[in-house]
This record gives C-alpha cells, sequence and structure tokens, in this order.
C-alpha cells in the first residue's frame, strides 16, 4: 500500500454578526480535532455586554495592571485579539492545545485566498440569538484600546 498524505479539511467561518465566544468554542472544537479553522471578518464580531463596562474592563486590563515586561498583554488588533479567545478554550499548557492554537488563524476582512470559499455561519452565535440590545464590536473596541484601523 502506497503512503497516503491525508489532507486535513479546512473550515473556514465568518464572524460577521456573530457572538464571539460562541463560535470560539466552535473553532476550538474543530482544532482540537485536528482541522484547519480560520475565522475571517473578525473587526464584525460581537461581544455582549455594556459599551462602559466593556471599555472599563478592557482598559484597566490593558493600560492600569501589571508592567510593561510582565503583562497582561492584550492585543490591539482585532484578528490578534478574537485569536487569544480561541487560546482560552484550549489546553494550552498540554502540547496538545499548543498544536491546536498554531491550526487556528483570524483574519481582518475576506482575504484574497477566501473570496470564492463559502464561508459557514455557526448556529446558535449569530445576534438575533441575543435577548439584549447591549453589545459591541469587536472593531469598536480594539479602536479603543488604541488599534491603527
Amino acid at each position: 500500500m502506497a503512503d497516503e498524505i491525508k489532507a486535513t479539511p479546512m473550515i473556514v467561518i465568518d464572524a460577521a454578526d456573530s457572538i464571539v465566544g460562541r463560535f470560539c468554542t466552535h473553532a476550538a472544537i474543530h482544532a482540537l480535532k485536528g482541522s484547519n479553522v480560520s475565522i475571517i471578518n473578525c473587526e464584525k464580531a460581537l461581544m455582549t455586554g455594556s459599551r462602559a463596562w466593556i471599555f472599563a474592563k478592557y482598559g484597566h486590563a490593558r493600560s492600569d495592571r501589571g508592567q510593561i515586561r510582565h503583562g497582561p498583554y492584550i492585543h490591539r488588533g482585532s484578528d490578534k485579539f478574537v485569536r487569544r479567545i480561541v487560546r482560552g478554550m484550549l489546553p494550552w499548557s498540554k502540547e496538545r492545545g499548543q498544536t491546536a492554537f498554531r491550526r487556528v488563524m483570524c483574519y481582518i476582512g475576506v482575504p484574497p485566498q477566501f473570496k470564492d470559499v463559502k464561508a459557514e455561519q455557526v448556529k446558535g452565535a449569530h445576534l438575533s440569538k441575543l435577548n439584549t440590545l447591549k453589545y459591541i464590536k469587536i472593531g469598536d473596541l480594539c479602536k479603543h484600546l488604541g488599534a491603527k484601523q
């Protein structure tokens, strides 16, 4: 028998108008199973809670706490911000979690290699499932933290 190279499946998740925690758990599960996961439109993802509370929480974590070289490190780019949320849902202290994290890639907007690919919306993560009107887009939060875009 000839050695067959298994192609790892590719999953593309569209984060536009989706709740960040819900689609990130979906992405983490697929990455642990061995799939390559790409998340597009990270700046359009949503985080629930009041605008003032979220700004205060992440503003405190970014500037008021810790030291320059000792963290905590909170990314200002929306793609890295979402990728860090996925990392929190993986068993990072184990090699299995670190290899799964390497399979997850996040993008701002839709890159050229995914123009023709049909991206999936995670069932149950859409904005219409929210019971509240208190939410903020990740792009707005990152701009508040000092992102350049």
